[in-house]
């Protein structure tokens, strides 16, 4: 009883003292501010084996309602598919045409994450806007995505704005686990604290991120996270001691990559789960056991109050279970799925869980992380 009773008291806690990781309520507006000269802003898409989705991605970019000048370029990363084509078809006109350049990557060199490497080569040839528009090439834009974040860049002084765009959320494991993934998100790194300028915590969203140029060169420019397989938090990381930056989330700009199955979310999270916990299996013991306190010990003493009649560890477990589930509402909300979905947190905990130990697993055997064909050494950074 006294593990549950624990249980409680750290819900507790994460409900009315963890910044507010729970409310989901950064959100980006429509731009009210009044800008006499909107700035030039230059999107760099890093895009490896990317043709089912490259063109809904750039064409959302032309379709943007920015006043300002905004140029598109599309990094093909070696690609063994039709990328850098479908990228091309995406323009219906010259005037387009113009606005768009595809360049075919290097080959990566040592010491460099794939990504990282193709973004580099962007910002290269992008010259010298105000702003970079760093986005995945699976990301859908809705029409006033540029100006709506140049708009809160420029109004508050930041130099990092970034949204968690909407994850695809239709396949039966996708409504089981996506909320659930950036609810996890939320709690390990809560938005308002990143949002505060005097909090030293720094995070962003690697599908959407828009970059004071001038204050990436102050930090030592892209190079600084080149081996860096989280490289969203840790560009916010080197952003934030000179300019406050700021993380929401997307209530239309889309991510469109699905994920039909288990095995896809498996792979995503087992690319980067035992990097966020910095290949230390002490803190990999200490998550595993936080995990099974938090979110299993609830069920498992309800159960067993259940079975001995037992009502105060009836009482203490499943309140417990309401507070956890209390807290996944607001994120439910946002992707529109029913309330009932909450009360599975703790069966989308315990695949989580198994999901970390695997990324672990995959670790000590040398297999490091793996994404588009590439796999990275376990010597990679967070």
């Amino acid at each position: 009883m006294s593990l549950c009773a624990l249980s409680l008291l750290i819900w507790l806690y994460l409900l009315l003292f963890h910044g507010r990781f729970w409310h989901a309520d950064q959100r980006l507006f429509d731009a009210t501010t009044t800008i006499k000269k909107w700035p030039d802003v230059c999107a760099v898409i890093p895009a490896r084996n990317e043709e089912m989705t490259i063109r809904r991605t750039v064409r959302s970019l032309l379709d943007q309602d920015y006043p300002g000048k905004l140029s598109i370029i599309v990094v093909n990363d070696n690609s063994e598919d039709a990328t850098a084509d479908e990228a091309r078809v995406a323009t219906v006109d010259s005037v387009e045409g113009k606005r768009l350049i595809v360049i075919d990557g290097q080959p990566l060199i040592e010491g460099w994450v794939g990504k990282i490497w193709a973004v580099s080569q962007g910002i290269e040839h992008a010259g010298s806007p105000k702003y970079l528009l760093l986005t995945d090439a699976d990301i859908e834009h809705e029409t006033k995505s540029v100006r709506n974040l140049v708009s809160k860049a420029e109004s508050d002084n930041l130099g990092l704005v970034s949204e968690m765009v909407l994850l695809n959320c239709t396949s039966l494991w996708e409504k089981l686990l996506i909320p659930a993934f950036v609810y996890f998100f939320q709690k390990l790194y809560p938005f308002p604290q990143i949002n505060d300028p005097d909090h030293q915590l720094a995070g962003a969203a690697g599908g959407c991120m828009l970059v004071r140029r001038e204050d990436l060169v102050a930090a030592g420019g892209i190079e600084r996270i080149k081996d860096r397989v989280i490289d969203d938090c840790s560009l916010a990381a080197i952003i934030k001691p000179i300019r406050p930056i700021w993380l929401g989330l997307s209530e239309h700009t889309k991510s469109i990559r699905p994920y039909n199955n288990l095995s896809s979310i498996w792979g995503m999270v087992t690319r980067t789960a035992y990097v966020q916990l910095r290949f230390n299996p002490l803190m990999l013991i200490g998550t595993v056991l936080s995990m099974v306190l938090i979110y299993l010990l609830p069920i498992a003493g309800l159960i067993l109050g259940a079975l001995t009649t037992d009502i105060q560890l009836m009482l203490i477990s499943g309140s417990a279970w309401i507070a956890m589930w209390w807290t996944i509402l607001p994120t439910l909300d946002l992707y529109d799925r029913s309330s009932v979905w909450g009360l599975l947190l703790p069966v989308s905990g315990f695949l989580f869980t198994l999901m970390t130990l695997d990324s672990a697993r995959r670790y000590y055997q040398g297999q490091g992380g793996a994404w588009k064909g590439r796999t990275y050494s376990p010597s990679t950074k967070s």
